[in-house]
């Protein structure tokens, strides 16, 4: 298996199965392929200027399942985060999740890992914060997320 394509933006290594990540770019498919990514969830906007024309048809070409959940940057919701859950739990295959920055994603993953894992708080907080914190900042851009990621789900 080749190594982890560690150069692709905010790359983050979860377990054995995910791996997450910023932006991706046409020479990342092949990588993530080879990497034996099965199935990509993304986060991010279509219309973000960062974002990857046709990147569903793209992945297909390399038999990745494409997953797309577009989240407002500032507008994390509900349906957003079950639409998430499901998606991860559609297979037991490698899954490589990503939007832009990785933001969306990692605060996605602390709530999944601290609601759905059961995992110790302090350790789903130092996976997000290897990318960022939406915990730290009092800027109204990120109130929605801190707001997102302490919600339980009803």
């Amino acid at each position: 298996m080749p190594p982890d394509p560690e150069d692709i933006r905010n790359w983050l290594r979860l377990s054995p199965r995910i791996t997450t990540s910023g932006r991706l770019e046409d020479k990342d498919l092949a990588r993530l392929a080879a990497t034996g990514v099965r199935h990509v969830i993304n986060l991010a906007l279509a219309n973000h200027p960062e974002a990857l024309d046709d990147e569903g048809g793209k992945l297909a070409a390399y038999g990745i399942r494409y997953t797309h959940i577009p989240v407002l940057h500032d507008a994390p919701r509900e349906e957003h985060y079950r639409a998430f859950v499901a998606a991860l739990k559609a297979d037991d295959e490698p899954l490589h999740v990503h939007c832009i920055m990785n933001f969306r994603v990692s605060a996605f993953f602390y709530r999944y890992h601290t609601q759905a894992c059961d995992m110790a708080e302090p350790q789903a907080r130092m996976l997000l914060e290897r990318v960022w914190s939406p915990h730290a900042a009092d800027h109204p851009t990120v109130k929605p997320w801190r707001d997102f990621v302490t919600k339980r789900e009803s």
